[in-house]
């Protein structure tokens, strides 16, 4: 059986501060005034296979809500990469986490930098990026960077919050996945989680979107 390890009283009340204060400095960069629960992160991790070496990458990974799950999960196989635009943030998760590979810099570069790793395929893409916050050219340019370097058999699993669900910003993005993947199943409302939320499980990418990849890339507004 897996433990599971997530912070408590001192960290957990440290994690809640300073999301929401890198929220009110620049909510469109942080995207959640608190952090993910556990109940979240169990429901996010699942199609981490529990067998082999997975290359696992996580993206908008924050205080760490997931990343302390993914390494449970991994228990010291395959690799754990975690992409966080957030510096601040960034600093805090690879002080906390050593054994993670921490980049500062943004999701929608995903290729490149998993290719200055030396990385060319991921088995397993785990994303807490505020999909809400971007403009819909980033979301598309962020899912073709992940379809891109996603193996044929590999999952993408990210979240929305239920009280949104039914949104026309949310039946976009519903949209957009389905365009990308050709299999998407959406969970049950995760009811512990502030505020609720529901998972997007993806898999199969569909790969002719990679030829439009730098073009999309090259329209958005994201930081380099």
């Amino acid at each position: 059986m897996t433990t599971i390890a997530v912070a408590t009283g001192r960290d957990a009340v440290s994690d809640g501060r300073l999301f929401l204060r890198e929220f009110i400095r620049d909510p469109a960069r942080t995207g959640a005034f608190a952090p993910s629960s556990r109940h979240l992160a169990a429901a996010m991790i699942q199609p981490i296979p529990r067998q082999g070496d997975p290359v696992v990458v996580e993206l908008g990974p924050g205080t760490g809500s997931f990343t302390q799950h993914i390494e449970d999960r991994l228990a010291g196989r395959g690799q754990q990469i975690a992409v966080e635009v957030n510096p601040t943030l960034a600093a805090r998760l690879a002080t906390r986490h050593p054994s993670v590979d921490v980049l500062t810099a943004d999701a929608a570069r995903l290729p490149e930098i998993l290719a200055h790793r030396g990385v060319s395929q991921v088995d397993v893409v785990v994303c807490g990026l505020p999909w809400a916050a971007f403009k819909p050219a980033t979301q598309a340019a962020i899912l073709m960077a992940v379809n891109t370097v996603l193996t044929p058999d590999g999952a993408f699993t990210t979240f929305g919050y239920g009280m949104w669900r039914w949104t026309p910003a949310a039946r976009r993005m519903r949209n957009l996945l389905g365009e990308a993947f050709d299999e998407l199943v959406i969970s049950r409302t995760v009811t512990r989680n502030m505020p609720p939320a529901f998972v997007y499980y993806a898999r199969r990418p569909t790969r002719p979107v990679q030829r439009d990849y730098a073009t999309a890339v090259m329209g958005t507004s994201v930081r380099t």
